[in-house]
């Protein structure tokens, strides 16, 4: 039986504050509770996951640095960024979390082949890229069978902080959508992306969609 799913759009936020609603929206989830797919922007913000033990960036003074409790290492997030943040109950929908991955996956490289933009996977580096560089980052977290965080699409943003750092782990340039695709814009990605995230989810999924 399929489920209904809320795709909410949150526009632009702090960080601090969604990551609170994920944190809080997880801990007291029960079988009643619809699962849930956030995009949202965030203001200028380094984070560093579960995975960066220590940090010694000389990051610029404006730009806090804040701990997530998402897997991967540290990576800045900034206004022109589509971040999608995946609330799932994979116990429910009988699915790995290895599978969750390959349809996130797949979302981003068919959004971006819409474009006519070829990207692919590292194996050994999580992520997606174009041309040896990076233009999507991965950072999830399981609790009790609920994934949230999720993923970050470089779309049409000022690349500059990610040179004060090593972006997710792995010693590689950034990339986004405008620097490839200079016509595009944030809005017309945006609604491919969600088509997509419509069409690899279907299999579980009647989606509606909720702005606020």
């Amino acid at each position: 039986m399929k489920v209904n799913i809320k795709i909410r759009n949150f526009g632009l936020r702090q960080f601090k504050i969604i990551s609170h609603y994920m944190q809080h929206f997880t801990s007291i989830r029960n079988e009643c509770m619809l699962d849930e797919i956030w995009l949202v922007q965030h203001y200028p913000v380094y984070t560093f996951g579960v995975n960066e033990r220590k940090y010694s960036w000389k990051v610029p003074k404006n730009i806090p640095i804040i701990f997530s409790d998402r897997g991967g290492k540290t990576t800045y997030h900034g206004p022109g960024q589509i971040i999608v943040y995946f609330l799932l109950d994979l116990i429910r929908l009988k699915i790995s979390i290895s599978t969750l991955i390959y349809l996130i996956q797949e979302t981003i490289l068919s959004t971006l082949k819409y474009f006519s933009i070829t990207a692919y996977v590292l194996k050994e580096f999580p992520g997606i890229y174009v041309d040896n560089k990076k233009i999507c980052s991965f950072g999830l977290r399981i609790k009790k069978g609920c994934s949230f965080y999720g993923t970050s699409l470089n779309v049409d943003m000022d690349l500059s902080p990610f040179s004060y750092i090593n972006p997710c782990g792995n010693n590689i340039n950034v990339t986004q959508v405008i620097d490839i695709k200079p016509n595009l814009n944030f809005r017309l990605i945006q609604l491919v992306l969600i088509n997509n995230i419509k069409k690899y989810f279907s299999m579980f999924y009647i989606q509606t969609l909720h702005k606020i």
